[in-house]
């Protein structure tokens, strides 16, 4: 595709901050699929489904099952079972049914270790895992077969510590290469050498397609969304990063997002203070926009094509955390922010919305809507 001017969009993005408030959803609630601790860092992780009511306000647990260490992705399936995989330096993998019973463990041994992401061929027969190979501290993608979780191939990654992936409409492998070298301990080690980069893979054969990297080594490219623009049939690519480098002013006033436009990768807000250097979660959002958070922070913010150098914050609260893009009643791009207290529902022609949590609990830093109720 063409590379495209981001001021294009202006036109259509000031139409959609013209549409009326609504007052309520057509459906009463969303089922979001979603990883958390308690409220001690030592209390066990869960994995579940949580229902969410708007006109109730209340949350509600629908199921949990204990997981053996930290979780990190999640893949809802169309049969209401869900992926969860472990992040660094995990050695699991889990399917949970749609009653919230183990289906499936996956346990690996040796020197590979997933990262904490899968993601789903377009034909269903094949899960793609982001792993690493601890022995020669190279990146892995794990290629196994859907129903079983066995794994069939394992391909280069083409850099360091592969983080999230996702798949693009010819069926081709998009992942993020974080590029941190890291001990078994999950100790970060000679930032110096950092090799991040965004890759294209096919995701028949493992052939590398494309590699992509940024002029700065410190910033890590590590989560991925994909986002459309209404009337335009080519999505952007959103990459989340997180700034290392040594001195604190030099991470915060990092950028945090990169775009990736036809065959671009753009930085398109500059340093942006809203950012701080830091994301923890990316979603598609308003106006073929991203959402990004920053836990650190407290704040989730927007990013929209039609205004490029901008991150605008759209969320303040406590640990604002993962992300879910949410469509609501109408066209538009909403989110859905998890944070210390709660729920915070976001959409751009709506007055946002707040539901606590049924208990004390952390969300780890990604969910994912199942199905509107």
């Amino acid at each position: 595709m063409q590379r495209r001017d981001f001021l294009k969009f202006t036109a259509a993005a000031s139409l959609l901050a013209g549409q009326p408030l609504w007052a309520a959803s057509e459906a009463s609630g969303v089922l979001i699929a979603a990883a958390w601790r308690g409220a001690s860092p030592s209390d066990p992780y869960f994995a579940g489904v949580l229902a969410a009511d708007w006109e109730s306000r209340k949350i509600t647990i629908r199921h949990a099952v204990q997981l053996p260490t930290r979780p990190h992705g999640l893949l809802p399936d169309a049969d209401g079972s869900l992926l969860v995989v472990g992040v660094r330096p995990a050695t699991w993998m889990m399917r949970i049914d749609a009653d919230g019973q183990r289906l499936q463990q996956v346990n690996e041994s040796g020197d590979l270790r997933f990262n904490g992401h899968a993601i789903v061929s377009p034909a269903g027969d094949l899960v793609y895992t982001t792993e690493t190979d601890f022995a020669s501290g190279r990146g892995r993608i794990g290629v196994r077969e859907a129903k079983t979780l066995q794994r069939l191939e394992t391909w280069d990654s083409h850099g360091i510590e592969p983080h999230q992936l996702l798949v693009d409409r010819q069926g081709a492998l998009m992942i993020a290469n974080g590029g941190i070298p890291r001990t078994l301990a999950d100790k970060k080690f000679d930032l110096q050498r950092m090799e991040s980069s965004l890759v294209r893979l096919d995701g028949r054969s493992g052939k590398l397609l494309r590699r992509w990297q940024l002029a700065d080594p410190r910033l890590s490219l590590r989560h991925l969304a994909w986002s459309y623009l209404p009337g335009d049939d080519e999505p952007l690519l959103g990459v989340a990063m997180q700034a290392e480098h040594d001195a604190a002013g030099q991470r915060q006033a990092a950028p945090v997002l990169a775009v990736l436009d036809g065959d671009a990768l753009l930085l398109p807000t500059g340093g942006n203070v809203a950012g701080a250097g830091y994301a923890g979660d990316i979603a598609a959002a308003s106006g073929g926009g991203f959402a990004l958070s920053n836990n650190q922070t407290g704040k989730a913010s927007l990013w929209r094509p039609s205004e490029p150098e901008k991150l605008v914050p759209i969320v303040e609260m406590q640990e604002a955390y993962a992300l879910a893009d949410w469509a609501g009643p109408q066209p538009g791009g909403g989110v859905l922010v998890a944070t210390a207290p709660g729920l915070i529902r976001w959409h751009p022609a709506a007055k946002p919305l707040f539901l606590p949590w049924p208990q004390a609990m952390a969300l780890d830093n990604h969910w994912a809507v199942v199905r509107e109720i």
